[in-house]
């Protein structure tokens, strides 16, 4: 998209972040930089270095702030991989929001997955552990706190052994494998405007 002031295209990409990389492009490697030769773009939103799965990265300062600013909520959905089998009870407590610290998580819409979903294999594999069996849970939330969906599932006891965000509003890692990026078709960043922003 064409910046009406500055006069050159915006860029913004999907960037499928691997296990153990940083969100940042200085710092600690592996980070972005390892990935994306793309100057000018920065991460729109946290996904923390243990956590896998869709970033978007924009050099839209408009789009960016929207993408991260906790008053323009707008639905992430994540996969995580839990220890044990949670029960009613326990999803519905994450549905209704926990008391983490300081703050209490917004409503949210968690379910159990039937099956495991399809991923691929992460690299370190997590560590099975064969008297416990593990279960997927999908959770949509309007708002990233730090470590949040880590700290929800501990808090309901049944911590996260491996969590993979999946989409950010209708954007999905669907075509990406572990550090794939693509750019955003004129389509899907009309309607990822039209959605955090209300414009085309």
């Amino acid at each position: 998209m064409l910046h009406p002031v500055a006069n050159y295209f915006l860029v913004t990409l999907l960037f499928f972040k691997p296990f153990g990389v940083t969100t940042q492009f200085t710092g600690d490697a592996p980070n972005l930089s390892n990935y994306v030769a793309i100057p000018g773009v920065y991460a729109a939103g946290r996904l923390d270095k243990d956590s896998e799965g869709l970033l978007v990265l924009t050099d839209d300062g408009v789009l960016q702030n929207r993408l991260t600013d906790p008053r323009f909520g707008h639905p992430r959905t994540y996969w995580a991989q839990v220890e044990g089998i949670p029960d009613d009870e326990a999803v519905e407590r994450l549905r209704g929001g926990l008391v983490l610290g300081p703050f209490k998580t917004r409503p949210a819409q968690v379910a159990v997955l039937r099956d495991e979903p399809k991923l691929p294999p992460r690299t370190p594999p997590i560590r099975f552990r064969k008297s416990v069996p593990t279960a997927w849970l999908e959770l949509i939330l309007t708002e990233g706190k730090n470590r949040q969906v880590r700290r929800m599932t501990a808090a309901v006891g049944h911590p996260t052994l491996r969590l993979v965000r999946v989409a950010i509003g209708s954007l999905t890692i669907e075509g990406l494998e572990p550090g794939q990026w693509r750019e955003l078709k004129p389509s899907e960043l009309s309607g990822l405007r039209r959605a955090i922003m209300g414009t085309r």
